[in-house]
């Protein structure tokens, strides 16, 4: 049997998810969860479980695409807190969450997981927030995903 040597997105992730575009190391995931602004960093390497698995040139990365995403998010959707956690419990492959957290959500202060299930995000919705979302998103290095072109 031929080793698998090319990058595949966990099954769970993918189906929980949709594939905004792709920075220089990580592709972009928004969850399909209307109740929080979420998004996904999933860096393209395979068998990677941990950020300390990541050779130190993309630990720099990862930190850099993250804090550039965490900054535009926060002030895009003007949260009061944001959230970063790579978890992992559920879906093994590494992959680091960023949610914006308001005073008023559902959960505030508990942390998102485990607490509701996910809503999806309404398609009219989802269209609006990402036309606004990805030319920001642009600038800061992220390469649209097919199905999110012009």
């Amino acid at each position: 049997m031929k080793e698998n040597t090319t990058f595949e997105l966990n099954p769970r992730l993918s189906a929980d998810s949709i594939l905004v575009g792709e920075f220089p190391l990580t592709s972009l995931l928004m969850m399909n969860d209307s109740q929080f602004p979420w998004f996904v960093l999933v860096p393209r390497r395979i068998y990677i479980r941990e950020a300390y698995q990541l050779n130190q040139s993309d630990q720099s990365v990862l930190w850099r695409e993250s804090s550039s995403l965490s900054q535009l998010i926060m002030k895009h959707f003007k949260g009061d807190k944001l959230n970063v956690a790579a978890i992992g419990n559920i879906v093994s492959q590494f992959h680091l969450h960023h949610v914006i957290r308001y005073e008023k959500d559902i959960c505030w202060p508990k942390p998102i997981w485990g607490q509701h299930p996910m809503k999806p995000i309404e398609s009219i919705d989802l269209k609006n927030c990402l036309s606004d979302l990805l030319p920001k998103l642009e600038k800061i290095g992220l390469k649209r995903a097919l199905n999110n072109r012009k």
